[in-house]
């Protein structure tokens, strides 16, 4: 799938500056920004290093701003807005057209006849960003100068001018440069350019994105150095931009293996999608692409960034993300890799919720990724047929059902009268609808969740199958499965002809016409009879189903905020009250293929996510949008679990039809 602008968008600067780019280094690093070249998120950054691989990221090189002198003219290729509102220069006029190349994305600018190509990767495996610039056409050489702007600070905060000072050396072809008090530092070179090292501060950048969320949306940054350079029609240059770290020598950094990789990925998907990959449409292909950017490097293996630009690796993210990640992509290695990572951390029958982005203790705070965890390990051995690792982790998944059944943290715990889990304890949020503003949680949900039942009962039913390999006695398993498939029966509300969302709460039961009860349709094993299945799809294709995912709450419920939008409380207490998730929608067409039987009629619910692939993060699909049409993108431009269930249900539907 090209994904391409011309100046109709690369102009208008409401349209360039809200799709957003985002390049990725397989250690929790990235490169992101705007069409338009400006800065509108204080997380945009040519440089994004993880300093402690895959968190611990700060920005480096927050931009570069460009210009070409020809034919007697200056030509600025950057942009920027200014505190007062002031667009200068305005570089993103001069853009002729943007487009994706794999995930690198690509500027032509137009200076009068000339046009100046200009493109971004990183090295896989490095802290490391390239920039090259080309001239594709001129009739006279021109020059092209850089205001190289640079910091040390997290990737969360803000920079204010002289804080802390920036120490700025000339290098061999480049310069270096370190924040005072230990921050990181980076070094900055490219051959065949003249550097002056002139230190300035720039005061007043404002951040669009920023100012949209309630935050702090003023940023300052020191232009370090400026370099100039002569280049001819058919000349090039590539500005190196890296952590101040010792390189891997294993690492190869160049466009060309940058590409090589990617068509790797590529050819990795199409194998294990087999007959499939020939009816797959041009979009489905570059979520491939896409799911490749959310598979990163731990010291201890792999794991999964939950969203770019802000996430860290979430257990729970991880666990629902990884079938379509790894195994939809045909990389079964990755999959076992994460689940050895996590089944490392399993403490009380838990895996946890989050590795903290300051590399400290992990939080155990869920209820449900650790029986996410249960599913991704069987869908693995599905997938894989991989016995040995099976018995390996045998022995946590042994642990995780011991400890749920006898009680372990939030008060977790199998109820031994109807079989069912119960969680929860007040001012804890436990499930994946877990917003909370200050210590109030938005959606404490304490009692028994639909969901987490649902995958309760998957989770026991696939250890019972799992259990005859690991060589292990499966019948207490089955036994526990089979009470807890007798108390599913417990959620259905006749009065509404759909499911409780949660039962046996401190109000007693909850009503609400929410999501999760799809879980309890789409998942292999469900307690419900076929018409209760189509009825709980029927409810929710009406209330909740939109073009890019499912409301969490359906519109006439009175708690229901049809828009994100505001400062941190109030966003957090639309989060889960109607804003829209994508992940849903994947679930939603397994779920309507179980109820109706047509994998064609399921397939089509995901068509409009083609459309979201270039309307936010470009070239992947984001966390959220407004419940209210038309559903203008939020979040996380780049979401892992909304590609990987994407991903995962086409595979699945599509497969299916091949077979048929």
């Amino acid at each position: 799938m090209t994904i391409r602008f011309g100046r109709a968008v690369c102009c208008d600067l409401a349209a360039a500056e809200r799709r957003e780019w985002i390049v990725t280094n397989g250690i929790g690093g990235y490169a992101s920004g705007t069409i338009a070249g400006l800065l509108a998120r204080r997380y945009h950054g040519l440089l994004v290093a993880a300093a402690h691989r895959p968190v611990g990221r700060v920005i480096l090189i927050p931009k570069i701003d460009e210009s070409v002198s020809y034919g007697g003219a200056e030509h600025p290729l950057g942009s920027n807005r200014w505190a007062d509102g002031t667009i200068a220069p305005a570089g993103h006029l001069n853009i002729e057209s943007f487009h994706l190349e794999g995930t690198s994305p690509v500027w032509r600018f137009a200076c009068a006849d000339a046009i100046v190509e200009k493109r971004i990767w990183m090295a896989h495996g490095a802290n490391a960003t390239f920039v090259r610039y080309g001239v594709e056409r001129a009739t006279a050489p021109l020059r092209l100068t850089f205001d190289v702007f640079v910091d040390g600070r997290d990737h969360h905060g803000s920079t204010r001018a002289g804080d802390p000072p920036v120490e700025v050396s000339i290098e061999d072809d480049g310069f270096r440069f370190a924040a005072a008090g230990g921050a990181r530092a980076g070094v900055v070179t490219c051959d065949g350019v003249s550097w002056t090292i002139d230190p300035v501060w720039y005061y007043g950048f404002d951040l669009a994105r920023e100012r949209e969320r309630g935050l702090s949306h003023v940023d300052d940054h020191l232009r370090a150095a400026s370099g100039t350079i002569e280049l001819a029609q058919g000349q090039s240059c590539t500005i190196e931009l890296r952590a101040d770290e010792p390189a891997d020598p294993r690492v190869d950094a160049s466009c060309e293996s940058f590409a090589a990789r990617e068509a790797d990925v590529i050819a990795g998907w199409r194998k294990a999608a087999g007959p499939a990959a020939g009816r797959a449409p041009a979009w489905i292909e570059r979520l491939a692409l896409a799911a490749d950017q959310f598979v990163v490097d731990r010291a201890a293996g792999k794991t999964v960034i939950a969203g770019y630009p802000w996430f860290e690796d979430w257990g729970r993210d991880t666990m629902i993300a990884l079938p379509g990640l790894a195994l939809a992509t045909g990389r079964p290695d990755v999959a076992r890799s994460i689940l050895e990572t996590f089944a490392g951390f399993v403490d009380q029958g838990m895996i946890p919720n989050r590795f903290p982005d300051a590399g400290t203790t992990p939080e155990y705070n869920t209820v449900d990724a650790t029986l996410w965890y249960v599913l991704a390990l069987h869908d693995y051995w599905t997938a894989t047929g991989d016995d040995e690792c099976v018995r390996h982790l045998f022995p946590a998944l042994a642990e995780i059902v011991d400890w749920h059944v006898r009680g372990t943290r939030f008060g977790i715990k199998a109820d031994a009268a109807d079989g069912l889990l119960a969680a929860g304890e007040s001012g804890v949020q436990l499930t994946w609808m877990d917003a909370k503003v200050g210590d109030l949680v938005v959606t404490p949900r304490i009692g028994k969740p639909v969901e987490i039942n649902a995958l309760w009962l998957n989770a026991l039913a696939a250890i019972a199958e799992m259990a005859q390999t690991a060589g292990a006695a499966r019948a207490e398993y089955d036994r526990l499965a089979a009470h807890a498939r007798s108390g599913m029966a417990r959620f259905w509300n006749p009065a509404f002809g759909f499911c409780f969302d949660v039962i046996d709460g401190p109000s007693g039961y909850d009503a609400a016409l929410r999501p999760n009860q799809l879980l309890a349709v789409s998942l292999a094993e469900s307690a419900l009879t076929n018409a209760q299945m189509r009825a709980v799809v029927d409810v929710c294709a009406r209330a909740l189903v939109t073009s890019y995912g499912l409301r969490s709450l359906a519109p006439d419920d009175p708690a229901y905020r049809g828009r994100y939008e505001g400062d941190p409380s109030s966003r957090d207490g639309a989060y889960h009250q109607g804003t829209v998730w994508a992940w849903l929608l994947g679930p939603f067409a397994l779920a309507h293929r179980r109820a109706y039987g047509d994998p064609a009629q399921a397939l089509a619910f995901l068509d409009p996510l083609e459309d979201a692939l270039s309307g936010y993060g470009i070239g992947t699909l984001g966390e959220i949008c407004d419940g209210d049409a038309p559903h203008a993108p939020r979040g996380c431009i780049a979401q892992a679990w909304s590609v990987a269930q994407a991903l995962q249900a086409w595979t699945t539907l599509t497969k299916e039809l091949c077979a048929s």
